[in-house]
């Protein structure tokens, strides 16, 4: 093997585990938020409102930030597209984990009033900025230094950072739970966010190591940069930007209904341990360690549509068995359908990065693959476990929750069928 062939193969390896790093940092983060606006913010921000009002202000801070996603990917998608990948990823970074870090060190509503809850929502809108923009650069850094035959697999490695960013953000409120006890909603439920000042850290030294991606110093070499690719993307390709982001409808918003509005189900309608329906989550995390990327790598094999269909209606199907298997009750029952629910997520999660990507050209991905995959939060992802909490305070039935995701994945069937069918346009072809 020549030396050049060498280097190659290791910067590659340093692509995929500075991506997969870093986005398990960004979602670790953006996890922790969630968890804890399930849990413990209705009562350290919103004190006095009633149960169903405390959950759904917290719920709402929360869509805030999906809200600021696609805000982020328009400004990173210019930046990516114009000076490269990976400083960009580095302000994403450190957007994200400042953002978090002084998450955890808001004075509660008791202290200082109207300004607590103020304060967590321009937090939370910094997040949904870094994790807006965190997303295209992360998938490309990997994708593009990847052979074309495997891009599915490279692709869906920063993708790994979901299961990751959930399993170390759980871990570590289950961790701070039990050690803190009853202190753990007085005071302890910050530590997590104050933690992630060392993630930071680790984030910056993986990410400060790896060389640009070979795709676009193609694109510079060439000089076919694009001087406002957000522009060009909205102009020439608004087709491409919408299914990309109603295809998502069936994976992001039952994702968020699974790990975040279920603790809020578990917990108060079903009256199950907050530890019991943590530890599950966590199981179903590890489990997508494995499923994450086994669908990444199928879609490699046959094909992303294929895939990703299949993924689709599993999720359809499965929504009702999902809530019958929760309103048993049985502790048995209940961790099979949080994680039969996150592998039917992620036959659709595996395969999406390349799927959304490859629907662009170099100059022009970073800007498109971020706009139409960060447009999903606003339609599917935010509001999901507001609509969910609004149904079933409604109906007082789990039934329309369950419709609800069949609906959405109705959509996202549609969206696959009307994406267009194009190979992805090699950098050095790209027409000035």
């Amino acid at each position: 093997m020549t030396s050049s062939a060498a280097e190659h193969r290791t910067q590659r390896r340093r692509a995929a585990v500075a991506s997969t790093v870093g986005t398990t940092i960004e979602w670790y983060d953006f996890f922790l938020y969630s968890t804890v606006a399930a849990l413990v913010l209705p009562q350290v921000f919103f004190p006095g409102s009633s149960t169903t009002a405390g959950v759904l202000s917290a719920f709402a801070t929360q869509f805030v930030g999906f809200a600021a996603r696609p805000v982020g990917a328009a400004i990173f998608g210019h930046l990516g597209d114009r000076i490269g990948r990976k400083s960009t990823l580095v302000t994403t970074l450190l957007i994200m984990g400042t953002a978090t870090v002084l998450m955890g060190l808001i004075p509660s509503f008791a202290t200082i009033g109207i300004a607590a809850p103020i304060l967590l929502t321009l937090l939370r809108i910094a997040q949904g900025i870094g994790v807006g923009g965190e997303w295209g650069g992360s998938v490309l850094l990997s994708m593009e230094w990847g052979e074309a035959k495997r891009r599915g697999l490279m692709a869906s490695l920063p993708q790994m950072g979901v299961p990751l960013g959930l399993l170390l953000s759980t871990g570590a409120v289950v961790l701070v739970s039990a050690i803190s006890g009853p202190a753990y909603l007085e005071w302890a439920w910050r530590i997590p966010f104050l933690l992630s000042a060392v993630l930071i850290g680790i984030g910056l030294y993986v990410r400060l190591r790896v060389l640009e991606s070979p795709d676009f110093a193609a694109v510079k070499e060439t000089k076919v940069v694009e001087r406002q690719p957000v522009w060009v993307v909205l102009r020439e390709h608004p087709r491409e930007v919408l299914t990309a982001a109603f295809v998502r409808m069936s994976e992001q918003a039952p994702f968020y209904l699974f790990i975040t509005f279920v603790l809020t189900y578990g917990t108060t309608v079903l009256k199950l341990p907050r530890e019991e329906l943590l530890n599950d989550t966590l199981v179903a995390a590890a489990v997508g360690l494995i499923s994450v990327p086994l669908f990444g790598h199928l879609s490699d094999r046959f094909g992303r549509r294929l895939v990703y269909g299949i993924g689709i209606v599993a999720t359809g199907v499965f929504a009702f068995p999902y809530f019958g298997l929760l309103d048993t009750g049985s502790s048995g029952f209940v961790l099979l359908a949080i994680v039969v629910s996150l592998i039917v997520h992620d036959v659709q999660y595996g395969p999406q990065a390349a799927l959304i990507a490859e629907s662009f050209g170099t100059n022009v991905r970073y800007s498109g693959a971020g706009l139409g995959y960060q447009l999903a939060s606003v339609i599917a992802g935010g509001p999901a476990p507001l609509i969910a909490a609004a149904l079933l305070a409604g109906t007082g039935s789990s039934s329309s929750i369950a419709l609800y995701i069949i609906a959405c994945c109705v959509v996202s069937l549609v969206a696959l069928v009307l994406m267009p069918r194009k190979a992805t346009v090699p950098a050095a072809e790209v027409p000035a």
